[in-house]
């Protein structure tokens, strides 16, 4: 053979006919998915059909709207609204059992099973339903392999392809095949699944009600009452029972505890705002200074990681505020009102969302006050302004009323519920890598 035929086979690849699946080139070409060879072979179009119920939207009926989540996230409720305020008046209506996937997100794995309680919902055009063959497969057995990675993969093909339309392209995901067993053993694929999952959901209940155990530990401890009293248009105070405030927020939140309740604001040494410096300035950001937004606080008390940073020159320049350790960011506008975490580093900033504060450490504990702030949310953002952005400012933070025991026993509270939140994450791991070995031994199963 010669040189010149030989650097032409290196651009030619040949593919079985019987593992032709899809004609596209690029799916050729770019798809990594790789099906065992120990089950047969099925075409995706033999076992689903297309539903196209079409609904005229009629405004003053009712209607539940579907959306799908990306990553197996499945099926659910996007809103209700009357026919009035829905703007497309020619939808689709879908029902329970049926398999729907996003022409949109289908490359981000939107995909799932229509549940019981959205039977009768209405899509756009947007999304594709398909009445399932279930003498040939079991419904879950399709979403499990449609929503592996592998087969994610194919959908982004399918969508890029040769049109580069963002959309999936519905003849090229019907016509892939995939692996289909016998119907026992689908139900024994899936059987095996669901006992890793069961397991994982069970541990996960365990954390949530040790979590909610924590919020009763913290209360009993300390004799917590919250006090919600019914509007009254006259109502009397002993004057004895003032001892903070006077407003309609005092007496109509009042709190009760066996240990001194006082502001906040009594144990705030320094209180500030972050900032955001200017965007347009490139020199102030991706440097080593951790800058917190409200998606970076997730619930863990410490905070160490930030998807953004900020350079020295911001800092020297006072294009944004610091935060030292041992600071308290709360987050103060926003729907995600009344987050808090706890600052590890010497040195962070925040953008303008987040208030933080220093406290006076030898008066109160940080983690105590951490504590304090995440489990009662209702009460320390009782004050957020009734508009459509809530807000709690720096005033408002300071008002917040806080039982305070001594010492000795705000740092006993803490340390028992280290050890509460402990065993919570220890549940979470155990419930992720449950998930995580239950998908890798379906997969084992239908790749190579």
């Amino acid at each position: 053979m010669g040189r010149d035929m030989l650097n032409t086979m290196k651009y030619i690849s040949t593919v079985p006919f019987s593992g032709l699946f899809n004609w596209c080139v690029q799916y050729l070409n770019d798809s990594k998915i790789a099906f065992s060879k120990a089950y047969p072979m099925m075409r995706i179009g033999e076992f689903l059909k297309r539903n196209k119920t079409a609904v005229s939207i009629e405004d003053n009926k009712t209607y539940k709207r579907v959306t799908i989540r990306v990553r197996n996230g499945g099926v659910v409720l996007r809103d209700e609204l009357t026919g009035e305020n829905i703007g497309t008046k020619r939808q689709f209506m879908v029902s329970r059992g049926q398999f729907i996937l996003s022409k949109i997100d289908a490359r981000n794995g939107a995909m799932g099973i229509i549940p019981e309680y959205l039977d009768g919902a209405i899509v756009t055009q947007d999304f594709l339903a398909y009445d399932i063959d279930k003498s040939r497969v079991n419904p879950q057995y399709l979403v499990l392999v449609s929503t592996t990675k592998q087969f994610i993969d194919f959908c982004q093909s399918c969508s890029n392809g040769t049109t580069n339309r963002q959309r999936v392209d519905e003849a090229q995901f019907l016509n892939i095949k995939v692996p289909v067993p016998s119907l026992e053993e689908q139900n024994n694929l899936v059987e095996e699944y669901n006992k890793l999952i069961t397991i994982a959901d069970k541990l996960v209940k365990e954390s949530m009600k040790i979590d909610s155990n924590i919020a009763q530990y913290f209360n009993e401890s300390i004799g917590l009452k919250q006090n919600s009293n019914r509007v009254q248009l006259l109502s009397f105070i002993r004057f004895a029972d003032i001892t903070t405030r006077w407003d309609t927020f005092a007496t109509s939140n009042k709190i009760s505890a066996y240990v001194p309740i006082y502001p906040l604001g009594n144990y705030i040494v320094n209180i500030a705002t972050g900032t955001t410096p200017p965007t347009s300035q490139k020199e102030y950001f991706n440097g080593n200074i951790k800058f917190y937004t409200p998606s970076d606080i997730t619930g863990e008390m410490y905070l160490t990681k930030s998807e953004r940073a900020l350079s020295q020159k911001a800092i020297d320049d006072k294009k944004a505020r610091i935060f030292h350790k041992g600071d308290i960011l709360f987050v103060g506008i926003g729907s995600t009102v009344g987050k808090v975490g706890i600052v590890q580093d010497n040195l962070v900033s925040s953008n303008q969302q987040i208030t933080g504060f220093t406290l006076n450490k030898e008066l109160i504990c940080p983690e105590f006050v951490f504590y304090y702030l995440h489990y009662h949310k209702k009460l320390t953002t009782a004050e957020r302004s009734k508009t459509t952005l809530p807000i709690v400012n720096q005033e408002k933070i300071s008002n917040i009323p806080i039982p305070v025991p001594d010492m000795s026993q705000q740092l006993a509270m803490v340390k028992q519920i280290n050890k509460m939140r402990d065993k919570i994450l220890s549940l979470q791991k155990v419930s992720i890598e449950n998930r995580i070995q239950a998908l890798k031994n379906f997969e084992y199963q239908i790749f190579l």
